[in-house]
């Protein structure tokens, strides 16, 4: 049973009243997505504001966390305000498909449902969080293309099946693959989650990495998971 509360090194993440929870997969996104010289953020689908308060933690940008989920959308609202970056963050409770910017972001960032067509839930706020139901990877795209700056990047997390749909969809629409970051439980499992970044013009060298959560078949951390973690992760 997910803990209704997760305790990081500086800040506190309560997340009681959303369907999506602090999980392993979307902490990587946040500490391994790079801020250099980024002065503005967009997180698509926040959910409880994690990787908004991660990126927040070790940057100067001011950040725009977008939430269509109205107890999700509170929940970062109150997880933003009472943190001590809460003066980079602002939390809107919109569509992303409607929300207007008054300046294109240097990073837009995501981890969006990425449940296309399959079997959905009897609770409804689970289907938004998992289920493309409100936003399509098209309309993810859409968006994306809207709002990210030139020269900006896009940063999104999804299992290795629904990524590739995502980068057929997004060089169709002008974005392009720069980098991969591979992510499996230890060395004898398979990839779960794939962390691609993309460019609004075709990258000059493609870069991919695969990260091992654990060693080999143990339940010990791996030294690049603690080393990207540590600035994160109370155990470290």
């Amino acid at each position: 049973m997910p803990k209704n509360s997760f305790t990081f090194k500086h800040f506190t993440i309560n997340q009681d009243r959303c369907a999506m929870k602090v999980c392993t997969d979307a902490c990587i996104l946040g500490a391994s997505t790079d801020v250099e010289n980024v002065k503005n953020i967009l997180d698509i689908g926040t959910g409880t504001g994690l990787l908004s308060l991660m990126l927040a933690q070790r940057s100067f940008a001011k950040i725009d966390a977008v939430e269509i989920d109205e107890d999700a959308y509170s929940q970062a609202f109150e997880n933003v305000s009472v943190s001590k970056f809460s003066d980079k963050i602002v939390v809107h409770h919109q569509r992303i498909q409607s929300f207007v910017a008054t300046q294109g972001y240097d990073l837009i960032i995501s981890n969006p449902p990425f449940y296309q067509k399959s079997l959905k839930s009897i609770d409804n706020q689970t289907n938004k969080a998992l289920h493309a139901v409100e936003l399509s990877f098209e309309e993810l795209i859409d968006s994306v293309v809207r709002l990210l700056k030139s020269n900006g990047k896009f940063v999104v997390l999804l299992p290795p099946f629904e990524i590739e749909k995502l980068i057929q969809i997004a060089q169709k629409k002008g974005l392009y693959l720069s980098k991969k970051i591979l992510i499996r439980h230890d060395e004898s499992k398979p990839i779960f989650r794939v962390i691609a970044t993309f460019l609004d013009k075709p990258a000059n060298n493609y870069e991919e990495n695969t990260l091992e959560i654990h060693e080999e078949r143990s339940v010990i951390y791996s030294e690049a998971f603690r080393t990207l973690m540590k600035d994160y992760y109370l155990i470290f």
